[in-house]
């Protein structure tokens, strides 16, 4: 069984819709066929999302990795037991779950850097909750790059064609537009490359957007394109990458989904986010509710193996078991596939 990588699936925030999708994922014969899961939560969270989606798993409560026993219909949980029922209330924001949510992580992170752990996987959390806590981290992103000690990072976002990495994630738009310079760019090239690598494109070909409209439509409408883009791109090329730009992002990404390009470098957060979920989200309008959630967040840079779901926590739905988890099975999918490939996102 050991050939199998054994995965760290961090609750996410346990008001939240984490617990749920990763029971539904982990009751699904299929996904646990292919890694060994132990989910680092609370235990009586877990246990009450498995009563109300009726999936019927059975925890086995460890105190280490050594003590997991993996099983068919059987869930690891590795059990923090920090979260005080008396307190608890699903689809609220709260500091007691901020910490709660925060210390999942941090336990997967350190079982990983001490290689207990092949990988790991996060459930959502909750950016006011986190910070309520006390925690000032702008996302799981930045609480991975600073446990592992990683300067040069950035996040990567897959479904199926498209991949889309990220100059800058959780900063203002102005402070985005202020982080455009020539060696972020190019790092991110280099990142997007070696990801696409690392999935199985062994020469990919890399689109990279313009920041401002039309990618400044030759100095009228900004001049970051040529002072700090086309040169990153022309390093980027000398240095043997297959990198094309700046390319307006209003045409970009529905080329990198009809297969132009093998992955995109956006340049700040939502330029990158809303083509990917308006591609990955599907919201059903007869029933006013999303019928489905497709779509991984990777953290290139690592020392060590991390995929997410791209969802947020949805507290809105929370223990109404009608969350899809189909981002979660794809967040396994692909910590798997990277351990494959060799074991780390660096």
């Amino acid at each position: 069984m050991k050939e199998l990588p054994r995965l760290g699936i961090s609750m996410g925030d346990p008001a939240s819709i984490g617990p749920e999708v990763i029971v539904k994922a982990l009751a699904d014969s299929k996904v646990v066929a292919t890694c060994q899961p132990i989910v680092i939560g609370d235990a009586g969270v877990l246990m009450d999302a498995v009563r109300f989606t009726k999936t019927g798993l059975r925890a086995n409560l460890i105190g280490s990795v050594a003590e997991a026993v993996f099983e068919p219909g059987t869930m690891n949980v590795l059990d923090l037991a920090n979260v005080d029922p008396s307190r608890f209330r699903l689809g609220e924001v709260s500091a007691m779950c901020g910490q709660a949510a925060f210390e999942y992580v941090a336990k997967n992170i350190e079982l990983a850097m001490a290689g207990e752990l092949d990988g790991t996987v996060t459930g959502p959390i909750n950016k006011e909750s986190i910070n309520l806590a006390g925690h000032r981290y702008g996302g799981h992103t930045e609480i991975y790059a600073e446990h592992t000690g990683s300067k040069k990072y950035a996040m990567l976002l897959v479904e199926e064609d498209l991949r889309v990495v990220h100059v800058s994630t959780h900063v203002s738009l102005r402070d985005a537009c202020d982080l455009v310079k020539k060696e972020r760019v190019l790092e991110t090239i280099q990142l997007m490359h070696e990801a696409c690598q690392k999935l199985g494109i062994e020469e990919p070909r890399i689109g990279v957007a313009g920041l401002n409209p039309h990618a400044g439509d030759g100095g009228l409408f900004g001049d970051e394109e040529a002072k700090e883009i086309l040169p990153a791109i022309e390093e980027a090329v000398a240095r043997g990458y297959r990198a094309l730009g700046p390319i307006p992002a209003d045409t970009l990404f529905s080329k990198a989904i009809g297969g132009v390009y093998d992955g995109c470098v956006a340049m700040y957060h939502d330029q990158g986010h809303i083509p990917f979920k308006v591609v990955g989200f599907n919201w059903d309008k007869k029933a006013q509710q999303m019928s489905s959630v497709r779509g991984v967040n990777i953290t290139l840079g690592l020392p060590i193996i991390r995929t997410s779901v791209d969802h947020g926590t949805a507290m809105e739905i929370a223990g109404q078991n009608i969350a899809s988890d189909d981002a979660m099975k794809l967040a396994i999918d692909y910590a798997v596939r990277l351990y494959r490939s060799g074991k780390s996102t660096d």
